[in-house]
């Protein structure tokens, strides 16, 4: 894997995590892992406009039996102030068409497998709040919790807009991360394109790079689609027991 590109120069502390971690900016109270971390391992957020509105690719779903044919799960939002509304005002156009589109894909993708009851146990709630909420940032908020718990993680959700931070990007993470507590900050393969170490460096705080682990088996695409998938072929339980490994190597 490339080094990361960052500015001004290399930080002294980049290091690789030992396991996966899949939360948004958290202080989940193990010292180890007390960090603000990002969602990662196969979910992902893409924006695509057009004359008729804009769909955002919520999730790439892979097939239970056949992991190499994918979908996006796509939806229809509205930006009230374009490219330039914040996560908190992206809004969903047709609710109720939208959590009958999510119903009926999952169910299409993962019904059939032996996990599935489990799996329903935190979708249900999703397409529920579905009901009452058309906010994506709430959506996204509450399935993220759900996956998490569902996998045994413990931690507490910090939103960003609570605490004061500096404008630029780097420094304004640097100031989140010391706000929680933290004393590492996961950061994904895009962000590494532009964080500049020195905010961090000045507090004293870890910058780790995550990428999600390749190979065969409940690892199968997970650069590329959704954990649903090994959640959906594996369960719970076996993947989770598969993060704690490798957060203890």
């Amino acid at each position: 894997m490339a080094p990361p590109r960052l500015t001004p120069s290399a930080p002294r502390r980049w290091r690789e995590p030992a396991a996966p971690s899949i939360s948004p900016i958290s202080s989940p109270g193990s010292p180890r892992w007390r960090s603000c971390i990002r969602q990662t391992a196969g979910s992902c957020s893409t924006t695509c406009s057009s004359p008729g509105g804009t769909s955002q690719h919520r999730a790439r779903l892979a097939a239970l039996e056949e992991p190499a044919q994918r979908q996006w799960l796509t939806l229809a939002t509205h930006l009230p102030h374009g490219r330039q509304s914040r996560i908190n005002e992206v809004l969903i156009v047709d609710p109720g068409l939208s959590r009958k589109r999510v119903d009926l894909l999952l169910r299409q993708y993962y019904g059939r497998s032996p996990y599935w009851s489990t799996l329903s146990s935190v979708i249900t709630p999703v397409l529920e709040l579905m009901t009452v909420s058309d906010r994506t940032a709430v959506i996204a908020e509450a399935s993220t919790r759900l996956l998490l718990e569902l996998l045994g993680w413990r931690g507490s959700v910090v939103h960003s807009s609570a605490h004061p931070a500096r404008a630029g990007r780097s420094q304004r993470l640097a100031d989140l991360a010391r706000a929680v507590g933290a004393d590492t900050y996961l950061c994904g393969t895009g962000g590494a394109r532009y964080l500049c170490s020195d905010p961090f460096d000045e507090y004293g705080i870890d910058i780790a790079l995550f990428r999600a682990p390749t190979g065969e088996g409940v690892w199968t695409g997970a650069r590329e689609t959704s954990a649903l998938w090994a959640l959906a072929t594996y369960g719970p339980q076996h993947l989770a027991g598969l993060l704690r490994d490798r957060s203890a190597d």
